[in-house]
């Protein structure tokens, strides 16, 4: 398996910065974060409780942004048994009530699990986690766990026991080891474990002092966060282009994480940073349906409210020997495609995945094992299932921030995000049908209809016979007036 040699680039402006991650001279994701618009995620707030609603065992909590945000029964964690000391077990018949956990006008401590989407609030939680660069704190949970991505069963059982041997049993916090800290040292893990704690105790006395509604605790700038929970060990440099960010890169790493100091460069070239590797061009193709594959092939991306879907076609790629092996052919590329178009479009929720249907088991159980390989690196949450009667791959990822779309583009304001709008010539029956229910109501001598260049034109040329009638039938002259700031659905009809 060839070894991935991973860079990061990191672009700074006033109002924004953003950060690609290149793996052997290939996008696959990019972080983009605006002064007026910060990621919410792991922020932490003194919340009010806005309002409880029994029947959705949930509460809306007010912290401060327009709208407020959403806190289900079962991130709330539950106040201990006054008699054996244990939490309720959440979940199940044994799960307490939303209204046994919090009141209306009460204060609660909260964290940021996911940013408000679309018209959705942001989803929050009372288990607050921090993270550092070896270790995930969860203040007074108690646990110990090694993050799954570790395989090797002597490292998870010496850095278990490492963590058990230096843990304060008094203090009640858990921790998870993350992958980073494969290989760490006891010093290592013991100094991030120490900072952790002392991060808490600010938040708690910070929590004190601060009036509901208000922010407790912010997480790190996006370029800090990247250093933090993105660089891994495969990771050959990390580029900049600001002297400042480059100096608070570095002093950050000197305290924090100094075996990255080294890899941090300044990068002064005259081309944009983001020039590289066509990390500008990928990013644009991003934001577009299509995306096209080497063989000829090609995806279509369709993001709705409710899921993702993702059509595969074979395009104009005919292969070489019989249909069965172009189809196989065709989704073993477009499975690898879809996996980085995914990381790279910060796709999440439902994902539905239209593979051209194939013949032989083999090749359905191959292509599947394609996409759950190319998968494997991704850093979000993901579940795949089994190919359904219907030939659909119906897959899961895990989503805490919009989607690249939803943060660089907004709904047409003619089409509203359907993506159509109606054609001439439905936009002219239209107007035969209001001028129709104008004469019905109305005395007039003339018409102006008021619409855009296209409709207009068609009226003059296809439709000048229906206009003729029109006339004839309201008694009333018509005049047209072309209006290029119209939508292509938009019309007036004005009498005179």
């Amino acid at each position: 398996m060839t070894a991935v040699s991973e860079e990061i680039l990191v672009n700074v402006t006033p109002s924004e910065q953003r950060a690609a991650v290149v793996e052997n001279g290939v996008l696959h994701e990019v972080f983009i974060e605006r002064a007026s618009r910060r990621g919410l995620v792991g922020n932490i707030y003194k919340g009010r409780v806005s309002r409880v609603l029994p029947g959705m065992q949930a509460a809306f909590i007010d912290i401060g942004l327009e709208r407020t945000a959403f806190l289900h029964a079962s991130d709330i964690a539950a106040p201990a048994d006054p008699d054996n000391g244990e939490l309720p077990a959440q979940g199940g018949d044994s799960a307490p009530s939303i209204r046994d956990l919090v009141s209306e006008g009460g204060e609660i401590l909260v964290q940021v699990l996911k940013d408000p989407l679309g018209t959705k609030g942001a989803r929050l939680t009372t288990f607050v986690t921090l993270p550092s660069r070896y270790l995930v704190m969860m203040p007074g949970s108690g646990n110990i766990g090694v993050s799954s991505r570790i395989d090797d069963d002597e490292e998870r059982t010496r850095l278990r026991d490492v963590l058990e041997d230096i843990v304060d049993d008094e203090a009640g916090n858990g921790y998870i080891v993350r992958t980073a800290a494969e290989g760490a040292s006891y010093d290592a893990l013991r100094a991030d474990m120490m900072f952790l704690q002392r991060l808490w105790e600010g938040i708690r006395k910070q929590a004190g002092n601060t009036s509901a509604g208000k922010i407790v605790h912010e997480d790190l700038p996006l370029a800090l966060r990247v250093l933090r929970d993105r660089v891994q060990d495969d990771v050959e440099r990390i580029r900049v282009d600001s002297e400042a960010e480059f100096e608070r890169m570095r002093e950050f790493t000197a305290s924090f994480l100094p075996e990255l100091t080294g890899k941090i460069e300044l990068y002064g070239g005259r081309r944009p940073i983001f020039d590289l590797h066509g990390v500008e061009e990928d990013i644009a193709r991003a934001l577009e349906r299509k995306v096209a594959l080497k063989s000829g092939g090609y995806l279509i991306f369709d993001q709705t409210e409710a899921m993702t879907t993702v059509d595969v076609n074979t395009g104009g790629f005919v292969g070489t020997r019989s249909q069965e092996d172009t189809l196989y052919r065709t989704n073993l590329e477009a499975a690898v495609a879809i996996a980085r178009q995914l990381r790279l479009r910060n796709l999440g929720g439902i994902i539905i995945l239209d593979f051209i249907d194939m013949l032989e088991q083999s090749h359905r159980e191959k292509v599947l094992e394609a996409l759950e390989t190319a998968l494997s690196t991704d850093n979000a949450k993901y579940q795949v299932m089994p190919v359904s009667p219907l030939g659909l791959v119906e897959m899961t990822r895990k989503r805490t921030r919009e989607s690249l779309e939803h943060v660089l583009c907004e709904p047409c304001p003619t089409c509203g995000g359907r993506g159509s709008v109606k054609t001439p010539q439905t936009v002219v029956y239209e107007i035969f049908r209001e001028i129709l229910r104008q004469h019905r109501q109305f005395s007039f001598d003339e018409l102006l209809i008021l619409a855009h260049g296209d409709v207009v034109e068609l009226l003059l040329d296809e439709e000048s016979v229906g206009l003729a009638e029109m006339s004839d039938a309201t008694g009333a002259a018509v005049r047209l007036q072309a209006e290029q700031l119209y939508a292509p659905d938009q019309y007036d009809v004005v009498l005179l």
